[in-house]
């Protein structure tokens, strides 16, 4: 039920910023690498978008994923961990809290991620995304960070800085869950 008005929340919102940027479902296909049919189903509240999907339809709207999640919030330089958007991926489990506060006029965002034992996710290359760069934070657990053709093993305290449009993959080799945060400078150079 709850995954339900999620779903159909992801949609509407979807919808909506397509609409406040003047784009077809075909230019939103075409600009994200997604296809119309996929979008969709999305806006529909049908389907329920990987975090790949969702990351490709927001860098085209020109979003992050917190700025995606922080539709209707007020301006506020404070946000208490109760009031921090959560999501989870539907496909690997993965859940995201967005830290930063919101809509307050700056070009970073700071996600802390719970990232389950075995679960990969890749981000693949995207010219809407090109400039824009991200440390990754390892705070609990192993991560295992792939950019281009370098491999990054990370441990606790391990922190990894690469530009975002170029694609990478997380995964999680260890036997327990990874708690990392990613700190994104949507700005691009």
């Amino acid at each position: 039920m709850e995954s339900d008005i999620l779903e159909k929340s992801i949609g509407e919102r979807v919808r909506t910023l397509r609409a406040e940027n003047n784009m077809t479902l075909d230019q939103l296909s075409m600009a994200s690498g997604v296809s119309r049919a996929m979008i969709s189903r999305i806006e529909r509240g049908e389907a329920s978008p990987t975090a790949s999907l969702l990351a490709r339809i927001c860098a085209a709207l020109g979003l992050s994923l917190s700025g995606f999640f922080a539709e209707n919030e007020t301006v506020s330089p404070l946000v208490r961990k109760s009031e921090q958007k959560l999501w989870q991926d539907p496909e690997t489990g993965y859940v995201r809290r967005a830290i930063s506060p919101p809509r307050v006029g700056s070009d970073v965002d700071i996600v802390e991620v719970e990232f389950p034992v075995g679960a990969k996710v890749s981000f693949p290359p995207h010219a809407a995304s090109h400039g824009m760069s991200q440390y990754v934070w390892l705070l609990e657990g192993a991560l295992e960070m792939t950019t281009l053709e370098d491999v990054h093993l990370l441990a606790p305290g391990d922190c990894l800085f690469m530009p975002v449009g170029e694609g990478h993959s997380f995964y999680n080799p260890d036997d327990r869950p990874a708690r990392y945060c990613v700190v994104l400078d949507r700005r691009t150079r």
